[in-house]
């Protein structure tokens, strides 16, 4: 059976899953799909251009009609697939495809705050993502209460800097 670009795209959202965007190669995108990584480039033309489909497709379903509930969304694609904030983030940082998530941002408070507001979503899905993962390992130095839901506490902690944000680039919350 011929694979499709649809196939390479989730075989490497797969492998960046199970191994992290570290070890996200076009060579393991390849043995995921049992092909040689030559084949790979019959669908797309370099590893950025991998990168750029695979941000794309992780911010498929995000939708909002507000800035909030769309940087919510956000930050739920980008933490439903371990580093997605990273491939994202990258995707973004070297314009890598089309954001209709920074577009949709932009018609509610302006290029600059659909800026602002991606960034902040950015960085702080990816130090979430790099927290929940060392908590998970048990590696938080200072982490003896075991009822603590981190998890709720950096949502906690992301939504009050929307709410920053939004007073500064809007004059409301």
């Amino acid at each position: 059976m011929r694979n499709t670009r649809a196939d390479v795209i989730d075989a490497a959202l797969r492998v960046l899953d199970e191994h992290g965007l570290e070890f996200c190669s076009m060579r393991r995108v390849a043995g995921a799909l049992d092909v040689q990584p030559s084949a790979l480039y019959h669908h797309v033309p370099n590893k950025q251009t991998l990168l750029a489909l695979m941000a794309d497709e992780i911010v498929r379903g995000v939708s909002g009609d507000t800035p909030t509930k769309l940087c919510r969304s956000l930050r739920s694609a980008l933490l439903s697939i371990r580093d997605g904030a990273d491939v994202v983030a990258t995707a973004s940082a070297f314009r890598l495809g089309a954001s209709a998530v920074e577009a949709s941002l932009a018609e509610m408070v302006g290029a600059d705050g659909a800026r602002t507001l991606l960034l902040y979503v950015f960085g702080q899905g990816q130090a979430t993502q790099t927290q929940l993962q060392a908590h998970a390992l048990g590696a938080l130095p200072g982490e003896s209460d075991p009822t603590r839901d981190l998890a709720s506490d950096l949502q906690a902690s992301f939504d009050r800097g929307i709410a920053i944000i939004l007073r500064g680039v809007t004059g409301e919350a």
